[in-house]
């Protein structure tokens, strides 16, 4: 079954500590998303701020030009996965054959116009794929359910891989995303800027419940 997974996408330390604090209570996984201001219009607090809640399992997004150079800390928190983008630069493979050795899963997140040949090379190095279809560093974008024929190349690639979606998703697309083979439901704005989040996030647990 798919898997609801809660955003951070904070540009300040109280506002991380706010909207983490704002799903704690119900969330199993959790999506914190970390940008440098050069790849993204906006910064976040750095990596050094990093926490979570325990016994939550956290994925790391990282929204920089190199993530390489964030390799250590990254190490050093043990998150469940680590997501970078292909459209980045720096040593992948050393990147990824790092973290594997520590237990940690790696992640590619695809740009809405960077094609799954871009990363094709590599997927005996990637557990996960994040299709990309919202605004880099921020909450409101739009799922462009085009983007979904992406899933389908990658699971004739490699069947195993984890995909997870990241932009626009609400209880109208659940369905939609679901159909078209996204594991990972990354909800931003829809809980985050929801006048009761825990019932937010209940309507859109219902619906992957639900989904046959």
């Amino acid at each position: 079954m798919a898997v609801i997974c809660p955003t951070v996408t904070a540009t300040t330390t109280d506002e991380y500590r706010q909207q983490i604090e704002r799903i704690a209570h119900f969330t199993k996984r959790i999506h914190l998303d970390f940008m440098d201001g050069q790849l993204t219009p906006t910064k976040s607090p750095g990596l050094d701020q990093i926490w979570w809640p325990a016994g939550v399992t956290a994925d790391v997004h990282l929204m920089f030009r190199r993530p390489d150079q964030t390799l250590n800390v990254i190490l050093q928190h043990q998150p469940h996965l680590a997501i970078v983008h292909a459209e980045t630069h720096g040593d992948f493979q050393n990147f990824a054959d790092q973290l594997h050795a520590a237990g940690i899963k790696v992640g590619v997140a695809l740009l809405a116009n960077t094609p799954v040949s871009t990363i094709q090379s590599g997927l005996d190095l990637i557990d996960h794929v994040l299709i990309f279809s919202g605004d880099l560093g921020r909450f409101g974008g739009k799922a462009d359910l085009s983007l979904l024929r992406k899933i389908t190349e990658l699971k004739h690639l490699k069947p195993e891989l984890e995909i997870g979606w990241d932009g626009g998703i609400n209880e109208h697309n659940v369905n939609a995303l679901l159909s078209g083979g996204v594991d990972v439901l990354n909800v931003g704005g829809f809980i985050q800027k929801a006048d009761d989040p825990t019932s937010a996030y209940a309507k859109l647990e219902e619906l992957v419940t639900r989904y046959k």
